[in-house]
């Protein structure tokens, strides 16, 4: 029997929508892009635009001026969401999700930090904190991604070919620092450097629960492991909103270099390529389809075990629905995804999804890509903050093996 291990968040009590909402009557483009971003907000009427807030000043009976246009500005824009979350791995958890969205100037992007704290039953601590900011004018983005884990997974063996039945609980601690900034370089187009650290220690496995020998031990387990080096990237972002994009393209390129002098425990390079489409279908409402395309390389060198491309690790944990994070793991990952977004409501308080996607693994390093894994599923989008345009995404996905479960998030997943 397949045991689900995917969490089930279950939202405890009132769900919590805080907005520090400007108004302005201007149209404020993005950047240099050619799409706007604002929503026109009016008194309950279903074909406006309408979140929890509004739904929660409802029941306390509290009036909204009508035609009023709500724009990102200076001012902080700020979605939360306290949840209750289970799985066999954690227990039970309790979590608050969220985001705070805002501009350095009128003439910015929109500048976006995210945090997800939990703390389980299992006296586990996750800690993810990531950030995205635009200087004024666009000229820098200043990209960070920091870490903690305390946190077991299980890990099922190297490549997509692998069995759900080799499963092999492993305990570790974690600790990420991430910077990058980025230098306009033309319109969309941006380049620049970074530094990344990624610590990794009290590492050990439980052991395949079936008793056979693990892909880990056969990798070369270690108790500790610190992979730190320079990046280079490059990005070009045209969407319209980088939490609920309806438009345009977005496509990152990442190098990174693991240098032993920096304190890495070996010398590996890799390579992240992040591509992103988003079309209205049909062209002139609402509904949005969306592709994307995340592969993740391990050019030369060996990382540590838990450094290898994986399932649901990457920056937003929200790669194979259908599967356990971690489910498929290995040297090269290959990954496709497509998502058509419609609303179920008019006055688009409810929004629905259908999802498929693609993944392919390596084992280890210098081994070729196996079998492809599909996942596919529907999902139930909440607005949770209208002027963000923030959704809480709950997707129910299925993968192969039996696998299948619910996933929810704070934002969309790409």
């Amino acid at each position: 029997m397949v045991v689900n291990k995917i969490s089930i968040l279950i939202f405890a009590g009132l769900l919590i929508a805080v907005g520090v909402k400007a108004q302005d009557t201007r149209y404020i483009p993005i950047g240099h892009t050619k799409y706007k971003d604002t929503v026109l907000v009016t008194h309950p009427d279903t074909t406006f635009e309408r979140d929890i807030f509004d739904v929660i000043s409802s029941v306390f009976h509290e009036n909204k001026k009508p035609g009023k246009v709500d724009s990102v500005t200076s001012k902080p824009v700020i979605s939360i969401i306290p949840a209750v979350g289970y799985t066999l791995q954690t227990g039970f958890a309790g979590t608050i999700s969220g985001n705070v969205i805002f501009r350095m100037a009128p003439d910015t992007r929109i500048s976006t930090i995210t945090i997800n704290p939990a703390y389980t039953q299992n006296k586990q601590v996750i800690v993810p904190i990531q950030s995205n900011i635009w200087s004024k004018n666009d000229k820098y983005n200043f990209i960070g991604d920091f870490r903690f884990y305390k946190y077991p997974q299980s890990s099922f063996g190297l490549g997509s070919n692998s069995n759900i039945a080799n499963e092999n609980p492993l305990v570790y601690s974690f600790f990420r620092f991430h910077e990058t900034v980025l230098r306009n370089i033309k319109g969309n187009f941006f380049a620049g450097l970074g530094y990344i650290f990624d610590d990794r220690w009290n590492m050990y496995e439980k052991g395949q629960l079936n008793g056979q020998t693990s892909d880990y031990e056969r990798y070369g387990p270690v108790s500790k492991s610190i992979s730190t080096g320079i990046t280079f990237s490059a990005l070009y972002d045209s969407r319209n909103n980088p939490i609920n994009a309806s438009r345009g393209f977005y496509s990152s390129l990442q190098y990174r270099d693991n240098f032993t002098f920096l304190g890495s425990t070996t010398a590996w390079r890799s390579l992240i390529i992040d591509i992103r489409k988003y079309f209205r279908f049909p062209e002139h409402s609402d509904n949005v389809l969306a592709f994307w395309s995340y592969n993740w390389l391990i050019i030369n060198g060996r990382p540590a075990y838990l450094d290898l491309p994986a399932t649901g690790h990457d920056p937003n944990f929200t790669t194979g629905r259908g599967y356990i994070q971690g489910r498929f793991r290995g040297a090269q990952m290959v990954y496709l995804e497509s998502e058509y977004r419609f609303k179920i409501t008019r006055n688009g308080l409810l929004g629905g999804v259908l999802f498929a996607n693609a993944q392919s693994f390596s084992a280890a390093p210098g081994t070729a890509l196996q079998s492809i894994q599909p996942g596919f599923g529907p999902g139930l989008r909440i607005k949770l903050n209208k002027v963000s345009k923030t959704n809480i995404a709950i997707d129910y996905g299925f993968g192969r093996q039996g696998s299948k479960g619910l996933f929810i998030n704070v934002g969309e997943v790409f």
